[in-house]
């Protein structure tokens, strides 16, 4: 039996200008950039005036605040007047190194290959991960290569293929797991007798080494404690991570981070200032502006037509600098909000003073949703006076210490690795010894948190940490 019924819902409808202003906050200052440039080509009533000396005697571009209309439209200046001091400011940037994926397709490019051999290479290269590993098995590649790429190939040429990778640089790429990787990696060394013992070591013995039974380990290579410190100390130099390490020679397609922020220390204040945010100034087309204004009542159905559409992309604009004036507004309100929060922090970049932070406490700030606050903090830099850091670099949950303050989870964390560096590595101390220790320090912490933060920073457990 069916049943009908009325019900009630109270929903909430963003208005154009909130989903414009809440895209807009997304990006960050070079993508924004792009995006303005796309406005300006996307909406042929506007004009991105750049003066020439021919322009002198010809009719200019005209504000919105010239165009004389009863009531469609209201006057409005396209621009936005938020210039720094230095309207072409030579702005920092750090380099982000090129793709490791291109760098592969690069060398890749120098083998003799057939056309079909250098397509399977490259989807193999295609599927390691950003450490430069291979985690799929061989069989899975065939299959990927026959339904995603529609190449027939079989276990062996794709084993022939990565072969030739893992000749590439660096070395160690392509490999399967970490005693491949560093198996690679001696392989490509010159042939010494630590070189030969760690090979050995990795071949052999490498279950024992990684749970570091270092006497059954001499015993049955027949070596003595110096021979394994010497094999162990080769095999510490090796690079478990070749995916992490193009060489800055490679910055052809090095991309530019730019920072959204500048702050600097003035006379014991802080200044806080959005350099790169410099919108031009956008102005309506002549051509454009006439059709209002000489558009009446009396004017035809194609002039009429044609008023509306300059309306309407009139009406466009609009939101999209209303948007930006918002987004400016917005980051400008949560980055100074995040600089009062972490006063002390930002004022010599000590990190003991930065104080546990989250989303909730810049909303509550800001009066802003945590969602917006999340929005903003997302792919946005500032540059200190000590260095370039993401804004989410400065969030962190907290516990407290034995004075019941507030102490940052990244303050307990540089806590704890001092902590395991300060440890007799022939006895390094267990988690609960661990615990005690941070208790001296005056952080009261649990042992499962003592867990979670070797975790956290990569430390392994005590037994792991033992050196000859």
């Amino acid at each position: 039996m069916l049943k009908q019924g009325l019900e009630l819902k109270q929903t909430q409808k963003l208005s154009p200008l909130q989903i414009q202003t809440i895209k807009l906050i997304e990006l960050p200052i070079q993508e924004l950039e792009q995006r303005i440039k796309d406005e300006l080509e996307d909406n042929p009533v506007l004009d991105d005036p750049q003066p020439t000396e021919k322009e002198d005697d010809e009719p200019k571009d005209v504000s919105l605040d010239e165009i004389n209309e009863d009531d469609s439209i209201p006057g409005y200046r396209l621009r936005v007047n938020n210039y720094g001091k230095d309207e072409k400011p030579q702005y920092n940037t750090f380099s982000v190194k090129e793709s490791f994926t291109q760098s592969l397709m690069d060398q890749l490019g120098f083998r003799n290959l057939t056309k079909h051999e250098y397509a399977v290479a490259a989807f193999i290269i295609g599927s390691l991960d950003e450490d430069g590993y291979l985690r799929r098995d061989i069989e899975s590649l065939v299959d990927d290569l026959a339904f995603r790429a529609n190449i027939e190939t079989d276990a062996e040429e794709v084993e022939r293929m990565l072969r030739i990778i893992q000749e590439f640089e660096p070395v160690g790429v392509g490999a399967r797991n970490l005693r491949e990787c560093l198996l690679l990696q001696l392989k490509a060394a010159r042939r010494t007798p630590e070189v030969e013992n760690a090979t050995i070591l990795l071949t052999d013995h490498f279950q024992d080494f990684s749970n570091r039974h270092f006497q059954k380990i001499m015993s049955r290579m027949g070596i003595g404690e110096e021979e394994l410190k010497a094999a162990m100390n080769r095999i510490l130099k090796l690079n478990p991570s070749p995916g992490g390490q193009i060489d800055d020679s490679y910055n052809d397609q090095a991309q530019q981070i730019v920072p959204d922020f500048v702050l600097n220390i003035e006379d014991g204040e802080m200044k806080l200032t959005m350099p790169r945010f410099s919108i031009p100034e956008i102005r309506v087309n002549r051509k454009y502006a006439s059709i209002l204004s000489e558009t009446t009542s009396s004017s035809s159905r194609e002039q009429k037509e044609a008023a509306t559409f300059v309306k309407q992309k009139l009406d466009s604009a609009k939101w999209f600098l209303e948007a930006l004036k918002q987004r400016q507004n917005t980051l400008r309100s949560t980055m100074q909000a995040i600089l009062d929060y972490q006063h002390d922090y930002f004022l010599d970049g000590d990190e003991s003073n930065l104080r546990p932070m989250v989303l909730k406490d810049i909303a509550e700030k800001t009066g802003f949703d945590i969602s917006t606050i999340s929005r903003v903090v997302n792919s946005k830099y500032i540059e200190t006076h000590f260095g370039i850091y993401p804004l989410k670099y400065f969030f962190s949950e907290g516990l407290k210490n034995e004075e019941g303050e507030d102490v940052s989870t990244r303050e307990l964390k540089k806590a704890l690795r001092e902590c395991v560096d300060a440890e007799d590595k022939h006895k390094p101390l267990t988690d609960d010894q661990l615990v005690m220790e941070m208790n001296k320090r005056g952080y009261k912490v649990a042992r499962r948190t003592i867990a979670k933060y070797r975790d956290v920073l990569d430390i392994p457990k005590a037994r792991l940490r033992k050196e000859l």
